[in-house]
């Protein structure tokens, strides 16, 4: 299980730290609060292909980092 998800320069997320527990984990916000770059992080976490255009402008690089438990 994942249980946090750490997040830098990665679209519009400068940083940012999640914490997820058991069970259903819902994501909203409005539109630009960056949903799309915490499910993009939860992809690249899991070995998906990266894209140089995800990372936020001005930034060298983005970083995706988790933790996970067995």
């Amino acid at each position: 299980m994942i249980e946090e998800l750490r997040i830098s320069s990665l679209g519009v997320i400068d940083s940012s730290t999640l914490e997820l527990g058991p069970g259903l984990t819902v994501i909203t916000g409005e539109t630009g609060a960056g949903k799309t770059m915490v499910v993009t992080a939860l992809g690249l976490l899991l070995g998906g292909r990266a894209d140089t255009g995800a990372v936020r402008a001005g930034a060298k690089q983005a970083r995706v980092e988790g933790l996970v438990s067995a």
